[in-house]
């Protein structure tokens, strides 16, 4: 199927990076994008070397180390008593361990690299402001249309046995705030996960390390059909309500942060990738995940390059790429649902994590991680 025709529809992380995995196999791409301009939504992100590695092979490499920060390590700490309680070390070790680099960024810094390699890709075309309805797909005349447009994805239904979104019982606050004033309790170099029941908070480090990213995850009511990601004065108290028992210190920067937006959790139910034609979906429309492994951006990135890499020999190696994907991501799941507990851990099962948690040296950690963030897709 070299040199033939892909659509993509959607312009977020998934859809820009399959439309330079596509280039680079030889396909003429057409992006299609409601959205009348390129804007990321949201803060920070992490990226693990499984998704480096693919934007260093695309290209990016350059581009994203203008904008990405390295951290020295990713922490495990308390939210009450902010004592470091174990890491996985990061930096130097971790490029050597798995071959790419642990790194973090602003979600919009992130997509603009993206966007900036497929404005000058000539293998690509991008048309913003374009609604695309779901019996258009059909008439598309393209031997490939790859649906990336998100959790909510409007076209999904053009594969009956795609699965469906449900709320995780998770809401999240996506926080920025100026690095003086997370520097108290903050090591400006590092990603920090604060640990506390049924809640958790990750810090790190934006913007050159102006910013400091950070999101509070708890348990929180389904907000129903309707909802936006600004912050109101209801969930504002909500989200003290629910971290009233944390370390003051942190309680008061999140308090005066700048910037807070509010986000309701989705997930994905397992269902179909490809509809054994030409409609395929990758990224969060396929399978968006809870937040625990920090993968979601990661799992759409190797979704985009592995199904370039696999649709350029034909539909049987799609079908297949589908079978390797959903196993793929049904670990990074187990592994979400695994941190989910750890992080959330309450009374007596605390107090034992804890302990259990700071008697593993860090090397030991790292390897938990291997199988995560060592895999490397098969090659264009």
């Amino acid at each position: 199927m070299t040199g033939t025709k892909v659509d993509i529809i959607g312009a977020g992380m998934a859809g820009l990076a399959a439309a330079l995995a596509f280039s680079r196999a030889g396909w003429t791409v057409r992006i299609r994008e409601q959205a009348e301009e390129i804007r990321e939504v949201g803060a920070g992100l992490q990226l693990s070397p499984n998704c480096t590695h693919i934007l260093n092979a695309l290209g990016l490499g350059p581009a994203l180390e203008g904008v990405m920060h390295r951290p020295g390590r990713i922490a495990l700490a308390s939210g009450t008593s902010l004592n470091v309680i174990t890491y996985v070390p990061a930096g130097d070790e971790a490029e050597q361990r798995w071959g790419a680099p642990y790194g973090v960024v602003h979600r919009a810094d992130l997509q603009s690299v993206l966007y900036d390699a497929v404005k000058t890709d000539k293998n690509c075309s991008i048309e913003l402001g374009t609604r695309i309805e779901p019996r258009e797909l059909g008439d598309s005349d393209a031997d490939l249309v790859v649906i990336a447009d998100g959790v909510w994805s409007a076209n999904r239904i053009r594969l009956k046995e795609a699965g469906k979104p449900s709320f995780t019982g998770l809401v999240a606050w996506r926080l920025l705030v100026d690095a003086e004033d997370a520097a108290t309790f903050l090591d400006p170099n590092n990603v920090t996960a604060y640990m506390g029941r049924d809640s958790h908070l990750v810090a790190y480090p934006v913007n050159g390390g102006a910013k400091v990213n950070m999101v509070a995850i708890t348990n929180g009511d389904s907000p129903g059909a309707s909802w936006s990601y600004a912050t109101s004065a209801e969930n504002r108290a909500q989200l003290f309500e629910r971290f009233k028992a944390w370390n003051p210190v942190l309680r008061t920067t999140m308090r005066d942060a700048e910037s807070v937006t509010y986000w309701p959790l989705y997930q994905m139910s397992d269902g179909a990738y490809f509809d054994g034609g030409k409609t395929v979906l990758i990224g969060d429309a396929a399978h968006a995940m809870g937040p625990f492994a920090a993968q979601g951006a990661a799992m759409a990135i190797e979704d985009a390059w592995e199904l370039a890499a696999s649709a350029t020999q034909g539909r049987t190696a799609i079908f297949q790429w589908e079978e390797r994907r959903r196993n793929r991501v049904g670990r990074a799941r187990k592994r979400a649902g695994f941190n989910r507990f750890v992080y959330h851990a309450r009374g007596p099962v605390r107090i034992g994590r804890d302990l259990v948690l700071s008697l593993r040296k860090p090397e030991h950690l790292a390897s938990d991680l291997d199988w995560l963030y060592g895999w490397r897709a098969t090659g264009l």
